[in-house]
This record gives structure tokens, C-alpha cells and sequence, in this order.
């Protein structure tokens, strides 16, 4: 009787450990509304900061240029005024 009692109580363990890691699988792979869309405000984020990135690139870049045309100007402004 002893060991009908410890299999039945081994079986009702076995089947609680199983049911609850079979839980949290389910779990993990299921996504609610606010993680899919905190997910989405992620992934929008990111792509932002490319963006923004890239047209600071292209802002610097023109600054360059552009200084260096004043640069050019000034310079054969002062030649100019020095003959």
C-alpha cells in the first residue's frame, strides 16, 4: 500500500513540474498587445536615429563645403583689397 501511495504521489509531482514548465514556454513565446507594441516604438526608434544620423552627415558635410567656399571668397576678397 506504501508503495501505491509513493508512485501515485511521484506521478501527481512528475505531472505538476511538466504542466508548470510547459506554462512558461507558452509564456515566452506569446506576445500581448503592449509588448508588440512597445516592440514596435523600438524598432520605429531605431530607425530614427539612422535616419537622424545620416542627414547630420549630410548637414556636416555641406557646412564643409560651404566653409570652405566663404573661405575661398574671403581669401580672394583680401587679395583683392590688398592690390
Amino acid at each position: 500500500m506504501n508503495n501505491v501511495k509513493n508512485i501515485f504521489l511521484g506521478t501527481v509531482a512528475a505531472a505538476f513540474l511538466l504542466s508548470t514548465a510547459a506554462c512558461d514556454k507558452a509564456k515566452e513565446q506569446v506576445q500581448g498587445p503592449a509588448e508588440k507594441a512597445g516592440a514596435a516604438v523600438d524598432k520605429a526608434v531605431d530607425q530614427a536615429k539612422e535616419k537622424t544620423g545620416e542627414a547630420m552627415e549630410k548637414a556636416g558635410e555641406a557646412m564643409k563645403e560651404a566653409g570652405k567656399e566663404v573661405s575661398k571668397d574671403t581669401a580672394e576678397k583680401t587679395t583683392d583689397t590688398k592690390k
